[in-house]
């Protein structure tokens, strides 16, 4: 069980997360023109778009065939997130019948791109985006939802504005205590080690995970810190980082048997100090707090994590609380929600 949030879909009840009735009125894509395209992946193709009602850019996610019920489940998500703190917005839902193809209309922001971030920002710049994504995710699991697709691609960032939207629900789900999910989610240098040894009663801090490696990434000035050529690979670099002897023990705690044909995995290996990895480069922005703070993320066991909310309290964003609370409009998303 969660350690936080962990009743919110039994308290909400069946209106609030029961997706596969929901009754879904599509537009016309009429209104909308396509002028360049950002980007696609395996479930959809993603534009550029501008609204001719109001010349406003938005972004059109084209949907590759899947089953409706996914399709109807990533749009209750996202309208149940509707104007949350830095989370995408759905703006319309369209159907084109000459193509049969399905879209969702999303508001457009504009991004930096994650080889130029992770290159280039600053400690303060590290700070704020990973605080604001922080705040997305705290709102997001209290209201009993994991991502499970926490990544670099799938955060709009523009860096002058500093505005960050968090994307891309088509793996989202809402968190059930006790449920076995697929462990066939996320993206391989972001999976945390419940899904690469495929332990299906995960909970919301698969996103925390997710979280660590790209502060990892960010303080060390690397495009992806864990990054192997398959799953066994990947759990691989975990352990020469993480060490084995605490692997075993998470593997023990939860009655979680690795099948592998991989020797590699099976050795001992020492867990590495944080400090290694600095770099005369890295070491202005791999301060002390920052090591704390992704120690605290970066754990085998999933309830060891921090939480989207305690990781937002770590010293390590002393500085962001304060710009906040002299700057009381920082606390504020675009469409006006607080969150502490």
């Amino acid at each position: 069980m969660a350690r936080v949030y962990a009743d919110v879909n039994a308290r909400l009840g069946p209106a609030w997360y029961e997706y596969e009735s929901l009754r879904i009125e599509w537009n016309v894509p009429d209104r909308y023109e396509i002028t360049r395209r950002l980007g696609g992946g395996k479930y959809s193709e993603v534009f550029e778009a501008i609204d001719s009602s109001n010349e406003d850019a938005c972004v059109i996610k084209v949907l590759k065939p899947v089953a409706k019920k996914k399709i109807k489940r990533e749009i209750k998500i996202l309208r149940n997130l509707s104007g949350g703190p830095n989370i995408i917005g759905l703006l319309d839902v369209v159907h084109d019948s000459p193509s049969r193809s399905y879209s969702l209309i999303m508001e457009y922001v504009q991004d930096d791109g994650w080889k130029e971030l992770y290159r280039t920002s600053t400690e303060q710049e590290i700070k704020h985006y990973l605080f604001q994504l922080l705040r997305a995710l705290d709102f997001v699991h209290s209201r009993g939802i994991m991502h499970r697709d926490v990544k670099p691609n799938n955060i709009m960032y523009d860096r002058s504005n500093r505005k960050l939207r968090l994307i891309d629900w088509g793996l989202a789900d809402f968190y059930h205590p006790g449920t076995g999910y697929p462990p066939h989610v996320g993206s391989r240098p972001y999976k945390s080690p419940e899904l690469l040894v495929e332990y299906r009663q995960y909970d919301y801090s698969l996103d925390l995970w997710c979280v660590g490696c790209i502060l990892a990434s960010m303080i060390f000035r690397r495009e992806h810190f864990f990054r192997g050529r398959d799953n066994e690979d990947q759990l691989l670099k975990i352990l020469k980082v993480l060490g084995s002897d605490q692997f075993e023990q998470y593997l023990t705690t939860y009655g979680i048997y690795l099948r592998t044909e991989n020797t590699d995995l099976l050795r001992s290996y020492a867990k590495q100090p944080w400090a290694r990895f600095i770099t005369p480069e890295n070491r202005p922005i791999a301060t002390s707090e920052a090591l704390d703070l992704l120690d605290k993320l970066l754990r085998y066991d999933h309830k060891e994590r921090l939480t989207a909310a305690e990781a937002q309290a770590h010293t390590y964003f002393n500085t962001v609380r304060l710009q906040t609370q002299s700057n009381p409009a920082e606390c504020f998303s675009d469409s006006g929600f607080y969150s502490t």
